[in-house]
């Protein structure tokens, strides 16, 4: 293996509501990354959000994508 080249350092903070959270990392600690549900995920677990946010599966998609 080689050297350590990056240590992604994260927090996730459970908001009310249902599926409702708040990522934050040290890198970009005045950056909130606000995580919901949305569409077929809100149907799925049958929750309506008050506000649709992304989900993490979304963004780990997106990540995945490039």
């Amino acid at each position: 293996m080689g050297e350590v080249i990056h240590v992604t350092k994260a927090r996730v903070v459970k908001e009310p509501g249902r599926g409702m959270k708040t990522a934050y990392l040290d890198a970009f600690p005045d950056t909130p990354i606000p995580y919901g549900i949305h569409g077929g995920i809100s149907k799925f677990y049958k929750a309506e959000p008050e506000v649709e946010r992304p989900a993490t599966l979304d963004h780990l998609v997106a990540a995945v994508a490039g």
